[in-house]
Formats: structure tokens, C-alpha cells, sequence
């Protein structure tokens, strides 16, 4: 059998195709992604016979047919990957083991069909498409060896790799684009700040990164001190994943890494974002010339560029070990991961997590945990995983800490802000609420009851509002909260804004005063982070105003509720006696003080976590097809004000997107102009509408379709200023907190 003489494809021979694959493994050694000797020769015989099954009459009858209609007929064919594993020559092998390894990767290079069954019912069908050729014979001994490899280490490897060969040979893209830039370019960016200030250099969190860019590291280090440069460090020159909770901050950083570090140099090669709109966020936001971004968008998708700042659900879901799993967690086997912020994730999302670093360690890949706040229970959490720690926070004091034990209310905020102004001090006030529903009370109130000019002197920022609303309000906040002005003199502006936990990580903004509701330790030194940022005002007086008293409804009880009563508790405990300065290094005392394991051990959120991590741990392969690691409580909606006010917009952008003449750039545009009129809403308040309106209580509107298979639903409501609010309100709190 020569297989130069029969095709992989209607363009190539198996030989061919094979000699592509074997180039993607040249390529991933030269650039010292494989190291090992021995796996990357099993993972060339995997490579050699992965398609061997092609031979066979059948496939050879459909692949050289011009007839599109001639498809795979289950009675007549199997699929190749099962046929390839009969021409494994076990010869060359110095164990069975290691056959039994490429033999696994082989057989389940597609997912075409559940092997084992196939196996099993179709003996007869295999022989008669194998007896042209020399072939072996399956062993009874076979399938449960062959069971017993998934589990393997250099196993999941060889099949990731050749997952990552195959799909590069086939769809002609490359594999891996090498980081030959970022330290380089990181030394750039000390030397243009050496132009305003000669001194400049790293700081010790910087200097601990560079150094321990072979260790995985756990670094907690205080707000201001250039944690995202620190990160980047340590992936040095290097493979490397940013993971951040919000899209809002993976955008900030990229966009910050694209312009101040790179300085937009092939940035196509070099940079990715990886979100749910990560496309959209290109469309608007790229205007390089010749840039193709659905090109850059796939290489991003397909893990080829060297340095993606991602969100965890475009990672982590391999921890569900789903068909094709091991192409994500074999690329991360030699890959940095950065992981920031991560008290901002709940129960749910840290089991997913902290599975999905255990795994990746135990695959070879490094991990760095750069975070503000990090509490006991969390490191407790990662125990298995060995880190070299640094903890860099200092007796500086940047907030003058006021204990409220009432409800947050606007009377505070407006004598404050009045106060400032009779005063003559800076005036930058920011208000941060548990929910939208009282930032939207406390808005009304301040410009209801105390005249306070909207736009003017208060604006209001969460999540519910339309993208494109929301999108300037994010602009404008990150102007106003800016520390200096353009003179390098401290910014002095009069104005309030309140907010909701949407600000707290990762946004650079920074207040002269902070009135915030109490939520947990974490995210409350989080939130203090937004005052007095750079530690450069005075704060000889109190700056942050702390209001220990909520509403009970919010506490977690059955699904209603999203504030762990026991994580609330000991935090009001931590924080009730705090009046007056704190320091940086008494805010750490104080979470290490308070969450602890011990004291969480019957909270929710540890109950919740051990449970899903115990089921994730036992999940097995290939057992799951629909992934889906966020629990989405949250629905995409027009509301019907917008609606009837841009509906013009919208349906000739509708128009665009069903003709099939319009180019995919145009069909991108037209999406990307509707979706700016889209609000994420409460899923029960999308569920409440349905309702109404399936009872004729509230009007029906046509739905607005932005795909083949894709539509917006549109749903009457409110939507002004405060942004949306559902009609006839109920009240009712259920799920996660919406920010």
C-alpha cells in the first residue's frame, strides 16, 4: 500500500496531508512547545497513521467525487479514524503502552461516532473495507488498554498535538506565532517613562515577577502598583493567557498592551482578545489598514497568537473533559496563565477554576495568581499546586475609613458633596450599590429631592443599560476619575457618580471620596481601590463612608438572594470597629484574619464550591456535549423605547444581515449597529414579560433576527436615564448579583 497514490482530500494525498502535519511538529519542537524526545516521536507516529483509514474504497469513491450529494453512509462505510487504528504498525513501538497512547489518539482524532460501539458492531464491515490492505486484527485485550490511555498525561498530549497539527495542516493556518517581543517591547515601555521621570524603574512586585518567571507564583499585592505590567513579566518571551473576570477590563488591557507596549505593531500576530464579542470589539476599535479582522479574529480563536487576554469561560471549559478537551489543555501544558482578580469569582466559576489550574499544572504549564485580596479559604483552595509567594502592601494609608451602621442614603452623599463645594475641596465623589435597583433609588433621589443636575453634577453607570449607552457612560467615567491631569497636576473636578460593583475591579479610576455599600471583605478593599487610587490625596479626614446595613432580601436563602450571609457577617465583624485610617497592610490582616476556612466552613459559598468541584473532578471523558460553564441568568433584549425610537436602524440593519449578496464585513457592521441598542436584563424579568405577554397584559413586538438561527427579543419596559426598568416592578431578587 502506497499511500501517495490515494487522497486525504480532493487537493492532497495522505502522504501529503501527513508530510503537512509532520511540518506543524517541526515548527511546536523548534519552538521548544514540545520538549520531550519520546513524546513528540509518538506524537509523529500519530501524526504518520492518523489517517490511514482513508484508503479505503469508500471514502476514496466520495472524496474524488465532484457530486457534493455523495455523503457518508453509515451501512456501507466507518469513519477513518477507526479504520487508521488497524494499520498502527505495533512494531514500532518499545512498549504496548505507547502504542495503546498514539493508538488512543488516533482513534479519537474525530468524534465522528462513539469508537468502542463502533468497534464492536461493525467487525464485519471493517474487515471488508481493510482486505484490500495489510492490517491487524483487534484484540480482545484492546479496548479496555485503549480505555485506560485518556487518562494519561502523555497521552492527552499526543492527542492534543495532533488535534493541533491536524486542524493547522487542514485549514492552512499556523499553529503557533512566536513571542519574540513582549520583554523586549516591556523595556520600551520603562524607557519612554524614563523620559518624564529619569528614575523610573520596576517596583519589587515587578522585579519578584521577572525573577520567578520559571515558578508558578501567588503575588498579592496592594492597588497602584502595576499589577498588569507585573504579569507580563513573568510570561516574559513566552506563550501567555491574561484571564480577568470582566469584559470591560480585558478590553482596557488590551487596549493598553496594544498601544502603550506593542505600540500596534503586529498586533494581528501578537495579540488577542478572547470574549464573547471579541469580533465586535475589532470592528470598532481596529483601523489598521489591511488588517483583516476575521482573519486576526480566528487565530485568536485557534490559540495561535502568543498573548490573549481572555475571560475563564473561553478557557476553562475544558475541565468538563468534553470530545477534542485535550487540544485546550495540552496548548496551556506549555503556556502561561496569568490569573487576576480572582475574588471576583463566585462559587461556581472558582471550582471550575481552581480544577482547571490543578489540571494544568499537573500538565506542565506554569500559573500566576496577581491579585489585590487574596483570602485564606481561596489559597487553602489551591493548596495542591506549589507557588512561590510575595506579598507586597505597605503601612501607606490611602483611605480614612466612616462605619455607617445604616442603609447607604442620599441625605450623606448631598452633605458631603455641598460641603466640598462650600469648602472649595476636590469634589469627585463616587457612590458603589449591591444591585442596580438602589443605584437607580439613590440617582432619583439625589436628583429628585436635591436638584442635582443630571449629566452635570450626577450620572449613573450598571449594566443595565444598552450597549451603546453604556459604552459612553464607561468612557466618561474613566475620564472623570482620572488622578492628573495632563500638567501632572492632581485633577480637580466636581461631580457624583454612582455605580454598582461594575467599577470595582480593574477600571483606573480614581475618587476623592468613596460612599459604598457593604457587601464582603474582598469586595469592598476592591471598591476602596477607586479612592484615592495613587495614594497622592490627603486623607487626614475621612474619604470613605462604609454602610454595614442592607437589605435582607439580598442575603442568599434557597435561589433568592446573592450575599452569603456568612461571608457578610464575619466581614460587618472585620470592618464594624475600623473608624479612621487603614492601612494598606491592616486591610490584608484583616482578610486573613476573617476568611478563613475555618470561619467560612459552613457558608454557602464553601458548600457550593466543594460540591461542584467534587462533581468536576469526577467527570469523565467525553461523557458531556453541551458546555456551558456560566450559570447565564441574564437575557439580551431591545427594550421597547429604544426600539420605537431607532427602529429605523435597526431594519435596514435587519435588511443587511438577510440579503445573502452583503459582504461579511457589511453583515458585521449591520450586527454590530443593532447590538448597540441590546441590553442584558434579569432572565425572571425576560420570563415575567413572556408572560404578560402570552396573557395580553403587555404588547408583543417582533422579534429583531441577526442571524440564520440568532434573534433579539424586544419587550416593553422602561428605559430613560435611570436605564432599564422592567414595567410593573416586583421586586423579586433570584441568582447571581447583576451588575
Amino acid at each position: 500500500m502506497d499511500i501517495r497514490d490515494y487522497l486525504a482530500k480532493p487537493d492532497k494525498t495522505i502522504r501529503e496531508h501527513i508530510d503537512d502535519l509532520l511540518e506543524v511538529v517541526e515548527l511546536l519542537t523548534e519552538m521548544r512547545y514540545i520538549r520531550d524526545a519520546h513524546l513528540e516521536k509518538l506524537l509523529r507516529l500519530a501524526c504518520e497513521y492518523h489517517d490511514y483509514g482513508k484508503v479505503n474504497e469508500e471514502f476514496q469513491i466520495r472524496v474524488k467525487s465532484i457530486d457534493k450529494k455523495i455523503r457518508f453512509k453509515s451501512d456501507k462505510e466507518v469513519a477513518h479514524n477507526i479504520l487508521s487504528f488497524f494499520f498502527i504498525d505495533r512494531n514500532r513501538f518499545d512498549s504496548l503502552e505507547d502504542f495503546y497512547k498514539v493508538a488512543h489518539a488516533v482513534l479519537h482524532h474525530h468524534n465522528y461516532c462513539d469508537v468502542f460501539p463502533e468497534l464492536a458492531s461493525k467487525q464485519e464491515l471493517i474487515e471488508k473495507l481493510l482486505n484490500p490492505f495489510p492490517h491487524y486484527t483487534l484484540k480482545r485485550s484492546d479496548n479496555s488498554k485503549l480505555a485506560n490511555a485518556v487518562n494519561d498525561i502523555e497521552a492527552i498530549k499526543i492527542k492534543g498535538f495532533l488535534h493541533k497539527c491536524d486542524y493547522s495542516a487542514s485549514a492552512h493556518y499556523v499553529a503557533e506565532y512566536p513571542n519574540d517581543f513582549l520583554e523586549e517591547s516591556m523595556q520600551h515601555l520603562l524607557e519612554k517613562w524614563q523620559e518624564d521621570m529619569p528614575d523610573a524603574k520596576w517596583n519589587e512586585l515587578q522585579e519578584f515577577c521577572i525573577a520567578n518567571r520559571d515558578s508558578n507564583i501567588m503575588v498579592v499585592a496592594q492597588t497602584g502598583m502595576g499589577k498588569t505590567e507585573a504579569g507580563l513579566h513573568w510570561i516574559g518571551n513566552h506563550k501567555g493567557f491574561f484571564v480577568l473576570p470582566l469584559r470591560t477590563a480585558i478590553n482596557a488591557i488590551y487596549d493598553r498592551i496594544k498601544d502603550d507596549i506593542i505600540a500596534r505593531k503586529d498586533i494581528d500576530t501578537r495579540l488577542a482578545i478572547l470574549h464573547s464579542n471579541s469580533l465586535e470589539y475589532y470592528s470598532k476599535n481596529i483601523s489598521q489598514e489591511g488588517l483583516d479582522i476575521f482573519e486576526y479574529q480566528k487565530r485568536g480563536k485557534q490559540f495561535s497568537i502568543p498573548l490573549s487576554i481572555s475571560t475563564m469561560d473561553q478557557l476553562f471549559d475544558f475541565v468538563y473533559k468534553y470530545q477534542g478537551f485535550e487540544l485546550k489543555l495540552t496548548t496551556f501544558s506549555y503556556s502561561k496563565i496569568v490569573i487576576d482578580e480572582i475574588q471576583m469569582y463566585g462559587p461556581d466559576l472558582l471550582a471550575y477554576l481552581i480544577a482547571g489550574l490543578e489540571a494544568i499544572h499537573e500538565m506542565g504549564g506554569k500559573i500566576a495568581i496577581v491579585t489585590a485580596t487574596l483570602a485564606p479559604f481561596v489559597q487553602d483552595c489551591l493548596a495542591s499546586i506549589p507557588f512561590n509567594k510575595g506579598v507586597f502592601y505597605n503601612d501607606s494609608i490611602r483611605h480614612n475609613l466612616e462605619i455607617k451602621n445604616t442603609k447607604i442614603n442620599s441625605a450623606d452623599i448631598f452633605k458631603k458633596y455641598k460641603n466640598n463645594i462650600k469648602n472649595g475641596n476636590s469634589n469627585k465623589i463616587l457612590v458603589v450599590c449591591n444591585t442596580v435597583k438602589k443605584a437607580q433609588e439613590l440617582y432619583q433621589a439625589l436628583r429628585d429631592e436635591y436638584q442635582l443636575k443630571e449629566g452635570k453634577e450626577l450620572k449613573l453607570l450598571h449594566s443595565r443599560y444598552i450597549r451603546k449607552d453604556r459604552a459612553e457612560k464607561e468612557k466618561d467615567i474613566l475620564l472623570f476619575g482620572k488622578t492628573f491631569t495632563e500638567t501632572k497636576e492632581l485633577d480637580h473636578q466636581t461631580g457624583i457618580w454612582i455605580s454598582t460593583s461594575l467599577v470595582e475591579a480593574s477600571l483606573d479610576i480614581d475618587f476623592d471620596y468613596l460612599f459604598t455599600e457593604l457587601q464582603d471583605l474582598n469586595s469592598l478593599f476592591q471598591r476602596l481601590g477607586r479612592c484615592n487610587r495613587k495614594g497622592e490625596k490627603d486623607c487626614t479626614y475621612a474619604n470613605c463612608f462604609i454602610y454595614t446595613e442592607i437589605d435582607e432580601k439580598y442575603i442568599k436563602k434557597g435561589d433568592k438572594g446573592f450575599i452569603d450571609k456568612t461571608i457578610f457577617e464575619l466581614s460587618r465583624e472585620a470592618i464594624i470597629n475600623s473608624d479612621g485610617p487603614l492601612s494598606e497592610k491592616a486591610k490584608i490582616d484583616l482578610i486573613n484574619e476573617y476568611m478563613t476556612t475555618k470561619k467560612l466552613e459552613n457558608s454557602d459559598f464553601l458548600r457550593e464550591y466543594k460540591e461542584l468541584y467534587k462533581q468536576i473532578k469526577e467527570v469523565l471523558p467525553y461523557q458531556y456535549k453541551d458546555i456551558q460553564l456560566r450559570n447565564i441568568q441574564a437575557a439580551d433584549i431591545i427594550p421597547s423605547p429604544v426600539y420605537e425610537e431607532s427602529k429605523w436602524v435597526i431594519e435596514k440593519n435587519e435588511k443587511i444581515l438577510a440579503n445573502r449578496l452583503s459582504s461579511n464585513k457589511d453583515k458585521l457592521k449591520a450586527k454590530d449597529e443593532i447590538m448597540k441598542y441590546v441590553v442584558s436584563i434579569p432572565y425572571y424579568d425576560y420570563l415575567y414579560n413572556l408572560r404578560k405577554v402570552k396573557s395580553k397584559e403587555a404588547q408583543s413586538y417582533p422579534s429583531v433576527r441577526i442571524g440564520q438561527y440568532e434573534e433579539i427579543k424586544v419587550i416593553e419596559c422602561g428605559y430613560g436615564d435611570l436605564g432599564y426598568q422592567r414595567k410593573e416592578y416586583e421586586g423579586l431578587i433570584r441568582g447571581a448579583n447583576i451588575m
